[in-house]
């Protein structure tokens, strides 16, 4: 009778270990099944200065930054050197940016210290000027 306890705890044991590690590897996840593709960049930026803009009116944030968001001659038409980002990296931004709250937007339009989503930051810190 022991021999069938210790049989039905190391099945109990496999069983547990098995629903904790089997987990998706690289590349499974993030990527919705899309392909990887190159961020194009005055695209991007575009959107991401019209979001910018719409949040700016809609939470009432008075700053340059807001201006300049709402300016399109003023709109960055590439990434920095050596930022690479992939179609992807930037639907998630853009998505963590439209979810911002009004309180988190404040910091991303800052006169000074603004901050980013971390879902923004997909250039490396070397990259940025």
């Amino acid at each position: 009778m022991s021999r069938d306890v210790r049989a039905w705890d190391l099945v109990r044991l496999a069983m547990v270990l098995l629903v904790f590690t089997a987990a998706p590897v690289a590349g499974d996840i993030g990527s919705c099944g899309q392909e990887a593709e190159d961020l194009d960049a005055p695209k991007f930026f575009a959107e991401k200065a019209r979001i910018d803009c719409e949040r700016c009116a809609e939470c009432a944030i008075p700053s340059t930054r807001c201006g300049q968001a709402c300016d399109p001659n003023l709109t960055p038409k590439a990434f920095p050197a050596g930022c690479y980002p992939y179609v992807h990296d930037g639907e998630v931004c853009l998505n963590a940016l439209e979810a911002a709250s009004c309180d988190d937007y404040q910091g991303y339009m800052a006169e000074q210290d603004a901050t980013a989503p971390t879902e923004c930051s997909f250039c490396p810190l070397e990259a940025t000027p």
